[in-house]
């Protein structure tokens, strides 16, 4: 069971958008609080700003992976190379699980919906959204990517908050 994947769910079921919920389940190796996290991704959700593009659960996570393990040197060629492959294997692993990484393809959609006004949360959205498992499977994914880049003893050391 992935303990960072069950908060993200749980974070999305109390209302905040799937880019904040999984930035959140990381704010211990992050070093943000749940209010910076929460800011920093609130434009993510929906697919980016609800426009149904890259999903936001996955937005959250390249986020969350680019605090902990990305790079802050604009000439680390290296490190940049580094983080834009792990970016890019999170996103196969997301799309291998879930077929798409697209906000709308993921929710069966033809295309956007053209709104910026979010859905009410109410049990009818629950039941009609994947969001809260994505949620899930996308802190997991990054959960278990740390868990082995930490276990790999020539591979860069995880930054902890």
């Amino acid at each position: 069971m992935s303990e960072r994947g069950e908060k993200a769910k749980q974070m999305f079921l109390s209302g905040y958008n799937c880019a904040q919920s999984v930035l959140i389940a990381f704010s211990d190796m992050t070093g943000l609080d749940e209010k910076t996290s929460a800011l920093i991704a609130s434009g993510f959700g929906g697919g980016i700003g609800r426009m149904r593009e890259v999903c936001g659960t996955l937005c959250g996570a390249f986020m969350a992976a680019g605090i902990i393990n990305g790079y802050d040197m604009p000439a680390d060629f290296d490190n940049k190379a580094r983080t834009y492959k792990m970016i890019q294997e999170l996103a196969a692993r997301f799309k291998e699980k879930n077929g798409s990484i697209i906000c709308k393809e993921l929710l069966g959609l033809s295309q956007p919906e053209h709104s910026y006004i979010p859905e009410k949360r109410t049990d009818e959205y629950y039941k009609k959204r994947p969001c809260p498992e994505l949620a899930k499977q996308a802190a997991k994914i990054l959960e278990e990517y740390l868990k082995n880049l930490a276990a790999d003893d020539s591979a860069v050391h995880i930054r902890k908050g």
